[in-house]
C-alpha cells in the first residue's frame, strides 16, 4: 500500500514539475521563432537611405543612384519624395501606384507615416526638410497605429509577471491538493482491498473515479469466498470420510489378521496352506498400514495431528527406529548399515518423537515394499551447517526419472487421474514430507549410490 500511495505521489509531483518545465520551453521556442520576425528596423533604414541616394540634376530633377534604386527593389517599395511646406510630391520612384496621391496635406503626412497609404504599409525617412516616404508590399508588414503604453504599466511589469507566476503556482498548487487528495482517497480503499483480498473478506465502496476497479475487486472477494467455503466443506467431508474409514476398517483387518496368524502358525495344515495364510497376514498388515498412513496424512495437512514438542536425543531414537525394523525383518533380506558421524555422541533436538520414528519408519518400509527380493539399506547421521542430516539410502531397484519428479512434484495425497480421484503412489513418503515440515525441515528425494536404489535425506533444525 505505501509503494503505491508513494507512486501516486511521484506522478503527482511529476506532474507539477512539468508545468514549469512546459512554461520555458515554450517561452524558448517562442523566442526562437520570433527572433527573426521581431520589429524590421530595415524598412525604416531603407527610407533613410533612399533620401541619401536621392539627387538634383542639372534640368532641377531629381534623380535616384542606383543603389538607392537596389534598396528599393531589395524591400519590393516604391518611394515619394513629399516637399516641405507644399505637401506636393516632387519625386517618385517608377511604378508608382495610381492610387497614390501626388499632394498631401499636415494631417495626411501625420497619418500616413504612422500607417498606410492606400493599404500599403509605409516607413519614413527626410531628405533636408522634405519627407520620404517608402510604400512595402500590403503583405510585408503589420503595423501598431496606437502604439502607445502607460508608463506605470510599463514599470510594474516586473512586478506584474511575478504577480502571474505566483497565481499560477497557487493555481497548479490548489489542483494538485484537489487531484491528489481525490485521487488517495478513491485508490487507498481499493489498493487496501486488493491487498487484503488473499487473506480476509473485504469491501470497497464503490465510488470515485476507480468505482468500477471496486466493483471488480467486490465481485472476486464473493467469488473467491463462495470458492473457499465450497472448498472447505469438500476437504472436511473428505477428513471425515477417511477418518472414519480408518476406523471402520481397523476391527476387522485386526480379526483378518489374527485369524491369518493362527492359520500359519498351525502344524496341522499343510505347508502349502500355511503360506497362504502368511501372503494374507502380510498383506492385511500392508493394508492396515495404508490406511493408517492415509489418516495420518488427512490429520497432518489440516492440522488435525497435534505435535507434541519436546526435547530428545536425535541418535537414540533412530538406533530404536532401525531395531524396530530389523526386529520385523525375521528372514534378514534387508540388512541395515547405520553409520553415525565420528565423534557425535549427542544429537538433541526438538520435536515429536513418535512421529519422527514414524517418518523413519515409513522410509524403510518404502525399501522393503518396493524390493521384495531384498536390498542393503544405509542410515547415516551428521551435522551440517548447523542441522541435522539423516540420509537413508538403499541398492535396490530404485525410481525412474518420472517417478522421481512425481514424487517431487505432487503436493498432495490425492490426485486425479482423468476419471476420478485416486489415491496417490508414494503415500509413506508424502507422510514424510509432512512430518518433516511440521518440524521446520527439508527432505530431498534422488537416486542412490551409481544411480542404483533410493536417496531420501532429511534435514532437522537442531
Amino acid at each position: 500500500m505505501k509503494g503505491t500511495i508513494r507512486l501516486i505521489k511521484r506522478f503527482l509531483l511529476m506532474m507539477v514539475c512539468v508545468v514549469p518545465i512546459l512554461f520555458f520551453l515554450n517561452l524558448a521556442l517562442f523566442i526562437a521563432y520570433t527572433w527573426r520576425e521581431r520589429s524590421d528596423n530595415g524598412g525604416w533604414q531603407a527610407a533613410t537611405k533612399v533620401g541619401e541616394e536621392l539627387s538634383i540634376g542639372e534640368d532641377g530633377a531629381y534623380r535616384l543612384s542606383e543603389t538607392g534604386q537596389e534598396e528599393l527593389a531589395k524591400y519590393g517599395a516604391w518611394g515619394i519624395l513629399v516637399e516641405d511646406g507644399t505637401g506636393n510630391v516632387i519625386w517618385h520612384s517608377q511604378g508608382l501606384p495610381q492610387e497614390i496621391p501626388l499632394h498631401y496635406s499636415v494631417a495626411e503626412i501625420s497619418w500616413y507615416t504612422r500607417g498606410y497609404i492606400a493599404d500599403y504599409p509605409t516607413t519614413v525617412g527626410s531628405r533636408g526638410d522634405d519627407l520620404v516616404i517608402l510604400g512595402h508590399p500590403k503583405t510585408s508588414y503589420w503595423k501598431l497605429l496606437w502604439n502607445t503604453f502607460d508608463y506605470g504599466l510599463i514599470a510594474g511589469l516586473p512586478r506584474m509577471l511575478l504577480t502571474f507566476l505566483a497565481m499560477n503556482g497557487l493555481l497548479v498548487f490548489l489542483i494538485y491538493m484537489t487531484l491528489g487528495t481525490g485521487i488517495l482517497r478513491s485508490v487507498k480503499p481499493v489498493v487496501q482491498g486488493m491487498e487484503a483480498l488473499p487473506e480476509k473478506e473485504i469491501y470497497v465502496r464503490e465510488q470515485g473515479f476507480l468505482a468500477e476497479v471496486a466493483g471488480a475487486v467486490n465481485r472476486v472477494n464473493e467469488k473467491l469466498r463462495a470458492q473457499e467455503r465450497a472448498l472447505r466443506r469438500k476437504e472436511n467431508a473428505r477428513a471425515g470420510w477417511i477418518s472414519g474409514v480408518s476406523h471402520d476398517i481397523r476391527t476387522p483387518l485386526t480379526m483378518v489378521m489374527g485369524y491369518a496368524a493362527e492359520l500359519e502358525e498351525d502344524t496341522s495344515l499343510p505347508e502349502e496352506a500355511r503360506k497362504k495364510a502368511r501372503v494374507i497376514r502380510i498383506q492385511s498388515m500392508k493394508m492396515k498400514n495404508l490406511v493408517g498412513n492415509l489418516n495420518l496424512a488427512s490429520k497432518l495437512e489440516y492440522q488435525m495431528q497435534p505435535v507434541k514438542m519436546e526435547e530428545f536425543h536425535l541418535i537414540a531414537v533412530l538406533r530404536q527406529t532401525v531395531a524396530d525394523f530389523v526386529n520385523l525383518d525375521l528372514e534378514g533380506k534387508y540388512p541395515v548399515h547405520f553409520q553415525c558421524q565420528e565423534g557425535l555422541t549427542v544429537c538433541k533436538l526438538r520435536g515429536d518423537r513418535e512421529l519422527l520414528q514414524r517418518a523413519i519408519s515409513n522410509v524403510l518400509n518404502n525399501s522393503m515394499l518396493h524390493n521384495p527380493q531384498g536390498c542393503h539399506i544405509q542410515v547415516a547421521l551428521q551435522i551440517v551447517e548447523g542441522k541435522a542430516q539423516i540420509r537413508l539410502m538403499d541398492d535396490g531397484v530404485g525410481v525412474e526419472e518420472a517417478q522421481l519428479e512425481a514424487l517431487q512434484n505432487i503436493p498432495h495425497y490425492m490426485m486425479d487421474s482423468g476419471n476420478g480421484v485416486q489415491l496417490r503412489h508414494g503415500l509413506g513418503l508424502l507422510i514424510v514430507r509432512q512430518i518433516v515440515a511440521a518440524h521446520g525441515g527439508e527432505v530431498g528425494l534422488d537416486h542412490g549410490a551409481d544411480n542404483r536404489g533410493f536417496l531420501v535425506e532429511i534435514l532437522l533444525k537442531l
